[in-house]
């Protein structure tokens, strides 16, 4: 006899606890890995969604389908699989795959429309019109409220120096831990099964075309570029000036050279040909790769719901993305930038428990433009949960002038929505810029 524990989480508008979701909700059952990350990776999918109900007509607000999800979790263990599902070394290769493999055959692939753009393929996303882009920026609020004074910044939001800077011989001693070092807005620098990997690195003053005009920082990178340790991989996510930063991607390259390997998105690898790199691997949703003599640690693109865009006549000619980066002793997943979709639930399937996910967390008002393409707070936790991970990070907050909410307020409502859904929110924390935390394998 199996008892089971059930609860009630929610997307936004955040409604109370209920014992019972309305009927329409798709329910969400999950093993008994949840609440016990630290066990065994199973082999097996751990999500199983189910829904009686129908698409939401046009009319509806796109979130109601996602509303309402019940978790039941077994009081006792669910029987594992075999190995050789779980830990698959490929015929003829040294590449070791620590994922369910099997699962990738039921996954969402990418998708061009009759014009060869790129599109999303969830109901969730729907971009907004010119009409609602200009009510919203003409008739909301903007409630951002960044201070002009360095010295309140400096109080309310410290700039680091990351020890590697001063300590350079200890980057990569991790053992089977992981280290992550937080550089601002999406930029992360992770150590772990002995690489060090750059998340969307952005180190210039403004996220903009030109650096007279456009988003400034109003946090100053915590190191330059010179000042960063050896680097085994950058990961790029997609193209918007505040991902993707011509000025840094040439100063990498000119610093690291043929050393470096870049992993980016379907239709990138030419612009970064153009920028003088030389070693990069373009991959679609779901494709993988390794670097050079890691063959150990292996790189997936994997799914979000995004958009990309750089100049006037390249909407979405380039695909958008997150990262799966698997290694024997730690996971780590980058999710880019995103609104919500189901994408997380299968990568949790097929790839989860993580040790570390980086999430974003802000740049989410007016929600009427915000919504489809950048998850709020309550939503950051719902994609820690889908992927399955141990630890999260907040990215995606507190460096650039992007959007309307507080500039404090991203980490008090991630605090709060931890706790209004019963999970402990030391599990998804927050850094200061420059800042690092290590995590232990245990």
């Amino acid at each position: 006899m199996t008892s089971s524990w059930q609860g009630t989480c929610a997307v936004p508008p955040v409604p109370q606890l209920s014992s019972s979701p309305p009927q329409s909700s798709p329910l969400l059952e999950k093993s008994s890995s949840l609440l016990n990350l630290s066990s065994s990776r199973p082999s097996y999918s751990p999500w199983v969604l189910t829904t009686s109900s129908p698409s939401p007509p046009k009319s509806s607000r796109m979130y109601q389908t996602f509303q309402f999800v019940t978790i039941r979790v077994p009081s006792e263990p669910m029987e594992q699989k075999v190995d050789e599902e779980q830990d698959l070394v490929e015929e003829g290769e040294k590449s070791y795959l620590p994922c369910n493999i099997f699962q990738l055959e039921n996954v969402t692939r990418s998708r061009k429309d009759r014009h060869g753009c790129f599109v999303n393929p969830w109901p969730t996303w729907r971009f907004p019109s010119y009409p609602t882009f200009i009510r919203s920026f003409l008739l909301e609020k903007n409630n951002s409220s960044i201070p002009s004074s360095k010295e309140v910044l400096d109080q309310e939001l410290p700039v680091l120096e990351p020890y590697f800077v001063q300590r350079p011989q200890d980057v990569g001693q991790t053992g089977t831990g992981l280290r992550v070092t937080w550089l601002g807005h999406a930029c992360v620098l992770v150590e772990m099964d002995n690489m060090v990997v750059l998340t969307d690195p952005v180190f210039s003053q403004r996220a903009s075309m030109v650096q007279f005009v456009g988003p400034k920082r109003f946090r100053g990178p915590p190191c330059s570029i010179e000042q960063l340790p050896r680097l085994h991989a950058v990961l790029i996510s997609h193209t918007h000036y505040d991902h993707l930063d011509a000025s840094s991607v040439t100063a990498l390259n000119r610093r690291f050279g043929r050393e470096l390997r870049w992993f980016v998105p379907l239709g990138l690898r030419d612009w970064m040909h153009r920028c003088g790199c030389e070693n990069v691997v373009e991959l679609d949703w779901w494709g993988k790769d390794h670097v050079p003599g890691h063959d150990n640690v292996t790189f997936f693109f994997t799914p979000c719901q995004h958009w990309c865009k750089r100049t006037p006549m390249d909407d979405n000619r380039v695909l958008w993305g997150s990262w799966a980066v698997l290694g024997r002793h730690n996971r780590f997943f980058f999710a880019g930038d995103t609104g919500y979709c189901t994408a997380f639930q299968e990568i949790g399937r097929c790839f989860g428990p993580f040790d570390l996910a980086a999430v974003p967390i802000g740049a989410y008002l007016p929600r009427d433009i915000m919504r489809s393409q950048h998850v709020d707070p309550e939503e950051a936790v719902c994609i820690h949960v889908d992927v399955r991970a141990k630890h999260s990070v907040a990215i995606h907050w507190g460096t650039f002038a992007l959007a309307y909410e507080h500039y404090l307020e991203p980490p008090v409502k991630l605090k709060a929505a931890m706790q209004r859904f019963g999970l402990d929110d030391e599990k998804f924390f927050v850094l200061n810029h420059g800042e690092s935390k290590f995590l232990s394998s245990n």
